[in-house]
């Protein structure tokens, strides 16, 4: 029995609520559980010096945890320097989103998203990457809607999930108590399509075989396609 009451193959609630903010181009309040993360997404005519001049776009990510996201209180990042953790987590949110993205259609622009944690719950990456992608596709949508895009540069949505091998059973979308006490315990970024980005597999306690493994890939990939009808429902398509 897992400590929700969950099924073995049960995504918690999800609610994706858009236009949460004035000023973004894109955004977004997503809820898995109790775990709420607010995505923004900025539009802005210039790339990094990098690609200055190659016609290519880009997409990058910031992830940051409210103080009290957490059961105790945690000093806020711009005091004491950003974490090891959180510098995986933005760079694994850029990463994800820039796969289901056409770099040359999107023109020689960047998007940046902003993923700020308001209460943690377990699977907060995965919850920045599945909003995250809400507010690119709102923000992309006002760009082919001003005709400065003619193409869609949005190949793919991308969503993210957690599973987990948690009193010996394969689980999906692990919350904390689950997370916490996990013997294995997997994210998985896929395409709409069901195609893989990054999976990140880890013991925690013990090992797990590759049918264990593919267990949980299953449960990945049904768990993304429900998030992925979230996300379509979402954004009105």
């Amino acid at each position: 029995m897992r400590p929700s009451g969950r099924k073995l193959d049960e995504l918690r609630p999800v609610t994706i609520e858009t236009g949460v903010t004035r000023h973004a181009e894109g955004s977004c309040l997503i809820r898995m559980g109790d775990t709420h993360v607010l995505c923004t997404a900025t539009l802005e005519d210039r790339v990094p010096p990098f690609l200055k001049n190659s016609g290519l776009g880009w997409v990058t990510a910031e992830y940051g945890m409210l103080p009290r996201a957490t059961h105790s209180r945690m000093q806020r990042e711009a005091k004491r320097g950003q974490s090891g953790r959180t510098q995986e987590i933005q760079r694994l949110i850029g990463r994800a989103l820039r796969a289901g993205l056409d770099r040359v259609s999107l023109g020689e622009r960047q998007i940046t998203i902003d993923c700020d944690v308001i209460q943690a719950d377990g699977g907060t990456r995965c919850a920045s990457i599945t909003g995250g992608w809400v507010a690119l596709r709102l923000a992309v949508d006002k760009l082919m809607k001003a005709r400065e895009i003619v193409t869609d540069p949005l190949t793919d949505p991308v969503a993210a999930v957690s599973c987990g091998i948690y009193a010996g059973q394969a689980v999906l979308d692990l919350d904390y108590p689950e997370d916490s006490e996990a013997g294995t315990d997997g994210n998985f970024v896929m395409t709409g399509s069901g195609k893989l980005i990054e999976v990140q597999m880890s013991a925690e306690g013990a090992t797990f075989s590759r049918e264990q493994m593919s267990a949980l890939l299953d449960l990945a990939d049904a768990g993304t396609r429900d998030l992925v009808a979230a996300q379509m429902a979402a954004v009105g398509r």
